[in-house]
C-alpha cells in the first residue's frame, strides 16, 4: 500500500450501525511529551532523569530528584522564551485526529479508529493513557511511536514503561492488560515521511536567493547520544537516522551539499558528533555564509527545535557570520499527515495477511524489533520484545 497511490475506501458515514458501535481500534502514539507550563518543567525533568532505560545512575531514585531540582531554572527558563510550555501535545493530538479519521477510511475493516497519546515524562503519561483506552472498552491497540527512527532511548524506554504497565494490570486482572497489541517500532524510510520532509526541505530553501539556493550546504541535526550507548551497546539509532537522510536528499536530487550533524549534548562524555554548534563553527571558517538547518528525527516542534535551533544555534550563527534558516518542523504538513496514517493501514493489513517488506508492515512487530543491540544490559528489553512479539 503506497502513500502515492492508496485510495480512500469506504466512506466512514457508510460503515454499518454495527461497526460503529464497536470499540475503537487504539493507535496510541508514544513520544518523550514536555511540559506543558512552566510549573510541569520540574515533574518532567524528575521522570526523565529517573529513567533507567535512558540512564543509569548510582543512587538514582535520590540523584535524580536532585539534579531535576538543579536544572528546573534554566529549563524553566528555555520553556519561558518559547511561550511558556511545550506544544507537542497540541501537535500530536492534531496529528492524531487527522490519521484516525483518514484511517478509518483507509482500513474499514478495523474501523473505527481512535488516536490516544503516550508520553514517556509528561502527562499524558503511559498509565493515564492505558486508562483512557480501559474506559473506551479498547480490545485492539497499535503502539505507534512517534520516533521515526529507533533508538533504545526513546522508542526502547516508552515500550518498556509501557509493558512494565500492561503487567502490572494484567497482575490485577483488569480490562486494560488483557488488550492485544501489536506495534509499529520504527518508520525511517517511509515514502510519505521521506517526501514530507523533502517538502519541508524546499521549503526552507526557498527563503534564500534563487542564485545561491543550490548552494546552500544543509544541515540535518537529530538528537545526539551517548557514544556508550552506540558504539559500546550498537544501538542502531545513528544508522536509521542516516537512512532518512540520505531517502530525502535523493527525492531533493542531491542537489545541495549536506551533512547529518547532533545536537542536544549533555555532560563531559563523548557523544556522537559532529554537535550542530560547531559544525555552524567550522562551516564559518571555511568562509560559508548561508546553511539550512533541518530537525530530522523530529516530527512535530518542542524546544529542541523552538529554543536549541531557532534561538541558541541562531544566535551562534549570526555571531559567526552565518545567516542561518530552519525548514519548518512536520507538524501538519498534509503529507506527512497522509503518511502517519498509511503507516498504520498497513500495519493493521499486515497483522491479518502476508506481511510486507517493510518494517512497519511486518505483523506485530519489525523484524528488527526481536534483536537487541549486542551490547545490552537491560533484560526489561528482552522481556519487552518478547510480550509484543508474542501476542495473539
Amino acid at each position: 500500500m503506497s502513500w502515492r497511490t492508496t485510495g480512500l475506501r469506504i466512506p466512514a458515514r457508510l460503515l454499518s450501525t454495527q461497526a460503529a458501535a464497536k470499540p475503537p481500534t487504539a493507535v496510541v502514539m508514544m513520544n518523550m511529551g514536555g511540559p506543558r507550563d512552566l510549573d510541569e518543567v520540574n515533574p518532567f525533568l524528575t521522570r526523565l532523569f529517573l529513567d533507567r532505560d535512558l540512564m543509569r545512575l548510582p543512587f538514582q531514585s535520590r540523584l535524580a530528584p536532585m539534579i531535576a531540582r538543579r536544572r528546573t531554572p534554566k529549563i524553566r527558563q528555555q520553556y519561558d522564551e518559547i511561550g511558556g510550555g511545550s506544544p507537542i501535545l497540541q501537535w500530536t493530538r492534531l496529528q492524531g485526529e487527522k490519521m484516525a479519521e483518514m484511517l478509518d477510511e483507509l482500513s474499514p475493516s478495523t474501523a473505527p479508529h481512535k488516536a490516544y497519546v503516550a508520553f514517556r515524562y509528561a502527562r499524558p503519561l503511559t498509565e493515564d493513557c492505558l486508562e483512557d483506552l480501559a474506559r473506551d472498552g479498547v480490545t485492539r491497540a497499535v503502539a505507534f511511536t512517534q520516533y521515526p527512527q529507533y533508538s533504545c532511548s526513546t522508542t526502547g524506554s516508552s515500550l518498556n514503561q509501557l509493558y512494565r504497565e500492561i503487567a502490572a494490570r494484567k497482575a490485577k486482572d483488569a480490562p486494560e492488560g488483557n488488550i492485544q497489541w501489536s506495534v509499529i517500532d520504527r518508520w525511517p524510510t517511509h515514502p510519505g515521511l521521506v517526501q514530507a520532509f523533502a517538502n519541508r526541505v524546499r521549503e526552507g530553501l526557498s527563503r534564500f536567493p534563487a542564485e545561491i539556493r543550490d548552494q546552500v550546504p544543509i544541515m540535518f541535526s537529530a538528537h545526539s547520544l551517548p557514544m556508550q550507548v552506540v558504539s559500546g551497546r550498537g544501538d542502531p539509532y545513528p544508522a536509521e537516522v542516516a537512512a532518512t537522510v540520505a531517502g530525502v536528499m535523493q527525492n531533493l536530487g542531491w542537489r545541495n551539499p549536506y551533512r547529518l550533524t547532533w545536537q542536544s549534548q549533555v555532560g563531559p562524555s563523548a557523544w556522537l558528533g559532529p554537535q550542530t554548534s560547531d559544525t555552524v563553527e567550522g562551516w564559518a571558517k571555511q568562509g560559508h555564509k548561508n546553511v539550512l538547518a533541518v530537525p530530522i528525527a523530529f516530527t512535530s516542534d518542542h524546544i529542541e527545535t523552538l529554543y536549541e535551533l531557532d534561538i541558541e544555534l541562531k544566535e551562534d550563527a549570526e555571531k559567526h557570520g552565518i545567516h542561518l534558516e530552519r525548514a519548518p518542523s512536520l507538524n501538519d504538513e498534509p503529507v506527512f499527515l497522509r503518511a502517519l496514517a498509511d503507516i498504520v493501514a498497513e500495519h493493521l493489513a499486515s497483522s491479518e495477511s502476508l506481511q510486507n517488506a517493510v518494517p512497519w508492515a511486518q505483523g506485530k512487530g519489525s523484524h528488527q524489533m526481536a534483536l537487541r543491540c549486542p551490547g545490552c544490559v537491560n533484560e526489561a528489553c528482552a522481556h519487552q520484545k518478547a510480550f509484543f512479539l508474542q501476542q495473539s
